[in-house]
Formats: structure tokens, C-alpha cells, sequence
């Protein structure tokens, strides 16, 4: 018998490109399924100012909890690091590049940023990352979409944009990177990179379908990432920099903080069994916490 199920999704091309991932991999193996996308606006899509993660998941996750939808595709980065009463994170697709890159204006044959160059970013961890790198650039506010980002690039408002690969890898644009950045210096945003499929904490059926596409490695590497975080007490409004990996039966977990000038950083690195993420998470952002990070995020380490 077939089966429906409505997959909710943010109304952006990359949001619905991503949730055309977890579709292929869902039809690979139901056949009987009758998918359908709902697509909805979040707070975040409204509003023209930055907000915090749960207002690029708000409506979905009372679409969910409502019963409208069966389960939502996010970028997992965008998930607040606790999820709403009565949801659930069950499934992580393999995880694409998680790293930073720039995008300019001109080509790359005419040279690196110029002195000055102005670089255009909304997220307060890339501009602490940029300003440590290159003092030098003058980090310019940009908001908006992929395309409308890079035409904001193309139209001179900015020399540049810092973009996650995996957004213009998933888009088709990888034309479009000029240089991507190594994580020795721009360490990833938590879970960047990563998608993640939320369901209805009771809703069994659908947890078992969703469980189907998750690639557990991935799963375990943004559980480790998200449990720093929240240690941390941190959010994507914060400069935080994390990025675990998964090689045979242990986990490696780096996690960073910043202070919102970049001039300062704490860094610190754990490992263990893969199968303990949370605990990892925990220990490296208590770790942090010891050195001085809260006191770093809030502007005020030494």
C-alpha cells in the first residue's frame, strides 16, 4: 500500500535542493512512497536582520508538532542547539564539504584580496575568522540567498563573499569558488555542511523511514559538534568553530571560540569512541569553558 509522506522544507533553491537529497534517498528504497514537499517561510526568511538559529526553523517545527508535515529537511547547522519539545534528530545524509571558501569578483589570475578589500558576510564567526587571518578587510553586513549574494558580488557592492562550499557544491555553483579556505583557519560553523531530518518524537513510522537515508558517521560527527555547543551555551549567533571526524572506531572533535574581533581564540581538540558523541561534545566545551571561553565569546577574555 502506498504511503504518503510530506517532507517540510524552507522555500529557498538550496533548502529545496537539499531536501531533493533526502527525496532520491527515500526513493531509492520505498518505492511505495508518495512523497510530497511542503515548502514554508521561517522567521528568518521574513526578516531582513540575522536571527538565531530557531527562527530558520520555527515554522517547520510547528508544522511538525501540528501534524502538517511528517518530517523537515534543515541544514543542520541552522537547528537550535536544543531542538523544540516533542522533536527529534534521527538522520543525518552523508555529509558534503564543510568548508568556507571565497567568492570574487575578479578572477583569480588577477590576484588575491587587495588591501582593504571588503568582504561580505552575515555570520559573526567568519567575520572573527577573517579579521584574525587578514586585519586588514573590512567585513561588510551581507544577507540574503546564494544568488543573491553573489550578485551582490558580481555588482561591486562587495570585493568578496565568504559561502560554504556545500550551499554551491548542492546549487551547482562551484564555477563560482575562487579559493576555498583550509579549517586550520576558518574552522566550520557546528554541523556545517550537514543536513539533518527532524520528525515528531512519537511519530515512529516516519523516525524508521527517515532512519533509512542517515549515514552514521555523519550522524555521530554533528551529535559531537552540537553537544559543544551546547556546553558552550552558544548558538550560530555566536563565534564558535567546530569539526569532528569519524575514521574507524574513534572520533576526533575540534572545537573553537572567538572573540567577536577575532583577535583572541581559545582552540582545543579531544578524541575517543565514536560511539560516545555527546560525551566528546561535553568534555571538549567544558574544556573551553575552563580556559576562559565564555568570558572570550562575551568579548571580555584576556
Amino acid at each position: 500500500m502506498t504511503r504518503t509522506l510530506r517532507v517540510g522544507s524552507r522555500r529557498s533553491t538550496l533548502a529545496r535542493a537539499q531536501a531533493g537529497i533526502v527525496f532520491r534517498g527515500l526513493g531509492r528504497r520505498y518505492a511505495d512512497l508518495d512523497l510530497k514537499l511542503v515548502t514554508m517561510a521561517t522567521s528568518g526568511d521574513a526578516r531582513a536582520v540575522r536571527g538565531s538559529s530557531p527562527d530558520f526553523t520555527d515554522t517547520l517545527d510547528r508544522a511538525l508538532l501540528r501534524g502538517r508535515i511528517d518530517l523537515a529537511v534543515h541544514s543542520a547547522k541552522d537547528l537550535p542547539a536544543t531542538l523544540a519539545e516533542g522533536l527529534r534528530l534521527v538522520s543525518c545524509p552523508r555529509r558534503a564539504d564543510n568548508r568556507d571558501c571565497l567568492v570574487l569578483r575578479r578572477s583569480p589570475s588577477e590576484g588575491p584580496l587587495a588591501h582593504g578589500a571588503r568582504v561580505g558576510s552575515s555570520s559573526v564567526r567568519r567575520r572573527a575568522q577573517l579579521l584574525r587571518w587578514r586585519s586588514d578587510l573590512k567585513v561588510v553586513q551581507l544577507r540574503g540567498n546564494v544568488d543573491s549574494r553573489l550578485a551582490r558580488v558580481d555588482d561591486g557592492s562587495v570585493d568578496a563573499a565568504i559561502l560554504a562550499v556545500a550551499g554551491l557544491l548542492r546549487l551547482g555553483r562551484e564555477d563560482r569558488i575562487t579559493t576555498v579556505l583550509p579549517r586550520r583557519e576558518f574552522l566550520p560553523a557546528p554541523a556545517q555542511g550537514a543536513l539533518a531530518v527532524v520528525v515528531r518524537s512519537d511519530d515512529r513510522a516516519a523516525a524508521a523511514i527517515a532512519a533509512s537515508v542517515d549515514h552514521r558517521a555523519t550522524f555521530q560527527a554533528v551529535a559531537a559538534e552540537r553537544a559543544f555547543v551546547r556546553e558552550l551555551g552558544g548558538d550560530c549567533d555566536v563565534p564558535i568553530g567546530a569539526h569532528a571526524t569519524v575514521r574507524d572506531d574513534t572520533l576526533v572533535l575540534t572545537g573553537e571560540v572567538l572573540s567577536p574581533d577575532g583577535r583572541k581564540r581559545l582552540r582545543g581538540i579531544t578524541r575517543g569512541p565514536r560511539h560516545n558523541p555527546l560525551r566528546l561534545g561535553r568534555t571538549l566545551g567544558r574544556s573551553l569553558l575552563e580556559q576562559g571561553a565564555r568570558e572570550l565569546l562575551l568579548g571580555r577574555g584576556r
